[in-house]
């Protein structure tokens, strides 16, 4: 469920912009899919550092090997675009990876979408999948994540298990990354960063957005 509290807000189908045409291209019904479970944790960073995360994969090579596995993270193959308030990713999956994930299934490739300012939607390869959920500030270094998990109803308990141990453990490995990122930056130890041009396009993407919002008209 989308709620906007103000009076002149712009239609959901605006706000989610190229997004359930992504979705629909890549074959997956939203229509068919059952509500499974939801994963909830509390991470010890900053909630932008937590959207910084989900919005780069060239990490992903070195802290998700077996994410890497499964899916082409090169720069040449892992596509990044945006599109108004929405940020896409999409990865095809690689030949013979070795991954301990069955990817057979009607979804040929992966794709990670972020709607500004908190929104992040994962489908993974192989059978009918989502998991949708925000980034909410608790404090200035804390933040709460929540991830409702849907399937299609034909989908087997033996896949579904495959894939949430999958997440479970890329999910164990971003919160080393987003809690040492977070100790970095509040150290102080760095006046500032600098963004990878092409890798890192998507974060950029996320900072003018979040500037603009929180800018003081003049």
């Amino acid at each position: 469920m989308f709620v906007n509290a103000e009076r002149d807000a712009e239609p959901l189908a605006d706000a989610l912009g190229s997004m359930p045409v992504q979705v629909a291209e890549l074959g997956l019904d939203v229509d068919d899919l059952v509500f499974y479970t939801r994963w909830e944790a509390e991470v010890d960073a900053n909630w932008k550092i937590v959207c910084e995360n989900f919005l780069e994969c060239y990490h992903c090579q070195v802290a998700h090997p077996q994410l890497a596995e499964m899916l082409d993270v090169s720069a040449d193959a892992y596509a990044l675009s945006t599109d108004g308030r929405l940020s896409s990713q999409r990865g095809p999956t690689r030949e013979g990876g070795g991954t301990t994930m069955h990817l057979d299934g009607e979804l040929p490739r992966s794709q990670f979408h972020f709607l500004w300012p908190n929104l992040g939607v994962n489908i993974f390869p192989g059978r009918p999948n989502i998991s949708i959920g925000p980034m909410i500030p608790l404090t200035p270094d804390r933040t709460y994540r929540f991830l409702d998990y849907f399937f299609g109803g034909d989908v087997d308990q033996a896949w579904i298990d495959e894939l949430m141990a999958f997440d479970d453990q890329v999910g164990k490995e971003d919160r080393v990354l987003v809690e040492g990122v977070h100790r970095g930056i509040a150290s102080g130890g760095l006046e500032h960063g600098w963004l990878m041009g092409r890798s890192e396009q998507l974060i950029g993407h996320f900072q003018q957005l979040t500037r603009e919002a929180l800018s003081v008209p003049r």
